[in-house]
């Protein structure tokens, strides 16, 4: 079936609104307030002057194992959450609020393990790659390896990016099959679907930067540098919540017209 884009982003875009209010309620449950504490409790480092690209790996290695404790179970709550909004936007049964969270909290773990899967393929892959190109001792070679291991890892995010509504929507709980359902589905449609995405990306990534500049300049104005990198984290995890929002409404129309369910769901209304 040859995907169309259009299509699915009128379907994302027609659930979100109908269901606005309980779909705002858990995007601020599940990503905004997890991306909030960890930017204010943990905010990143700053490069200082001088510092040379091997000391900001080692600043940024000590910065990921200080957040490690907060940022895994951040990371399998917005789990928790793109699944049980995946729940809502499709499952034919019309599920309740609560019901959606228990079935996200039951996919979690095949999604975490079909990610992990893939962030393993990606590094063993990318990891021989780019050894390969260092051993050469060539710049050209290690940068070309280094360009080949990126274009992979795009392409396999595009070829999983359907597993999560595969687990929650289908009821998969083995993340291998849960994988290969996805590039299934995605099969003749990688291109388009990656033009989509990077569309999708590049738009949300405008605003969020037109908004944290302009709030970032009249708050700096008032409360100082300090208010302007609150304001800043604040505006940030906002709009990173919409836009994961309208990611999830997104993968759950393309999984819905590459599947093939019925499209009276999308309007539906949540209890």
């Amino acid at each position: 079936m040859k995907f169309d884009s259009n299509l699915a982003w009128k379907e994302a875009s027609a659930s979100i609104a109908a269901n606005r209010d309980v779909l705002l309620a858990l995007a601020g449950v599940f990503f905004l307030l997890p991306s909030l504490a960890l930017g204010l409790l943990f905010p990143q480092p700053e490069p200082t002057a001088g510092m040379d690209q091997q000391a900001m790996m080692a600043q940024m290695s000590e910065y990921y194992l200080q957040i490690a404790p907060f940022a895994i179970p951040m990371t399998l709550i917005q789990a928790a959450g793109t699944l049980a909004m995946l729940t809502l936007f499709t499952d034919r049964r019309r599920p309740t609020v609560g019901e959606a969270i228990k079935a996200g909290i039951a996919g979690i773990v095949p999604y975490f393990l079909a990610q992990i899967l893939l962030g393993l393929g990606i590094g063993l892959v990318g990891g021989t790659l780019i050894a390969v190109g260092a051993v050469t001792g060539s710049p050209v070679v290690t940068g070309l390896m280094i360009a080949i291991v990126g274009v992979l890892a795009i392409y396999l995010f595009i070829k999983t990016s359907l597993s999560a509504p595969v687990i929650a929507v289908e009821g998969e709980r083995n993340p291998v099959a849960a994988l290969k359902r996805s590039f299934a589905l995605t099969k003749g449609n990688s291109v388009r679907l990656g033009v989509f995405y990077l569309l999708v990306g590049i738009a949300f990534l405008i605003v969020m930067m037109l908004a944290m500049g302009l709030v970032g300049i009249v708050v700096a104005l008032i409360a100082g540098a300090e208010g302007a990198l609150i304001a800043n984290t604040i505006v940030s995890a906002a709009i990173g919540a919409v836009m994961t929002l309208y990611f999830v409404g997104i993968i759950a129309a393309v999984h819905r017209q590459l599947a093939g369910p019925s499209p009276d769901v999308a309007a539906s209304t949540f209890e």
